[in-house]
């Protein structure tokens, strides 16, 4: 993801917040309409004038956009990253065996085996 999509992300949210239109934050802004529309859609790479000129028309500090196109680009990242999975090894350790049988003089002995897993 680029930056400036990013940032055209974060205008058009918190001009959609404010329920200004396009064409009033433009004018407030003294930016063209289909220039903002471009910086807005991640088209546009504004100068530092323009980031300016549109975070005072949106009563907005520098510092405050930064940290909202920060935090929208670390989700961006958290959420492409690959997923790892962690998975513990798994080991079959076999018990000593244990007699089983009855009193009765007609049943069969055998031998039980049970298993245990180990992470």
């Amino acid at each position: 993801m680029l930056l400036r999509q990013v940032i055209g992300n974060v205008f058009r949210r918190l001009r959609r917040e404010r329920g200004i239109t396009l064409r009033e934050l433009a004018e407030v802004a003294q930016v063209s309409v289909p220039y903002l529309s471009e910086i807005e859609r991640g088209r546009k790479e504004p100068s530092s004038e323009i980031l300016a000129a549109i975070c005072r028309a949106l009563d907005l500090e520098l510092s405050d956009l930064l940290a909202e196109v920060q935090f929208d680009l670390a989700t961006a990242v958290r959420s492409t990253l690959p997923v790892r999975l962690h998975t513990a090894s798994i080991r079959v350790e076999e018990s000593a065996p244990q007699r089983i049988g009855t009193s009765s003089p007609q049943s069969y002995s055998t031998t039980a085996q049970t298993f245990a897993l180990v992470a």
